[in-house]
């Protein structure tokens, strides 16, 4: 998934960014309430980890703007203010968790991950869909019980179609979530071909011109 990591430590900052990437996630860092503002309004992502200490621009100040600018992307709240009013506060200005420094970054990745199947309408760590499941947890994917070998940016293509299932998601749509970070080319078709071999050749349809589709 896509996470926006705003925090003003930079070391910190660069100690979470490196664990997260190292589980599989996609991780841009903001280092300010302002820089961050504006990241939350331009750039996609699936969620948000929000410090309240942040120069220029208070966390609080940073949660309340982007939300009556219409941000709806998770907010995960991490900060060193652990009084109940603060965290009460967190949560009414719309953040959606709240994790108190210090934490252990096992606790932030499970955190982020229930707030990304919430977003997504899942209840559990599992995704199934015909013979296919997919444990998120341990990202790791099974056909008829038996393990499959996926690369990064397959599992997350496959993930993000059958959480998307039954929708058509345009190559634009798919680019900008998984594929920011390094040149295009072919690279979606290269792994769409890739899934189909490995998962079954009817598993992901494409719609010509458009995109493509796993059907319900």
């Amino acid at each position: 998934m896509k996470i926006l990591l705003i925090e003003d430590d930079k070391l910190l900052s660069e100690g979470i960014k490196s664990s997260l990437m190292q589980r599989g996630h996609q991780v841009e860092c903001f280092y300010d309430g302002e820089q961050g503002l504006l990241a939350m309004e331009a750039l996609p992502a699936d969620i948000i980890i929000l410090d309240l200490n942040l120069p220029k621009l208070d966390g609080f100040d940073v949660l309340s703007q982007a939300r009556a600018k219409g941000v709806t992307t998770a907010v995960l709240i991490i900060t060193a203010r652990d009084a109940i009013s603060q965290r009460i506060k967190g949560l009414d200005s719309g953040a959606d968790d709240y994790l108190v420094k210090p934490f252990i970054m096992d606790e932030l990745e499970a955190r982020v991950r229930a707030l990304y199947r919430r977003a997504n309408g899942r209840s559990s760590n599992e995704v199934i869909h015909r013979q296919i499941r997919i444990d998120t947890q341990a990202r790791q994917v099974f056909l008829a019980q038996e393990a499959v070998v996926l690369g990064r940016r397959e599992y997350d293509l496959l993930l993000l179609l059958l959480d998307n299932k039954a929708k058509v998601l345009t190559r634009g749509q798919i680019e900008e979530k998984l594929y920011e970070d390094e040149p295009l080319s072919n690279a979606l078709e290269v792994h769409v071909h890739n899934l189909r071999k490995k998962l079954g050749k009817d598993l992901i349809n494409t719609v010509r011109g458009v995109g493509y589709i796993v059907a319900a």
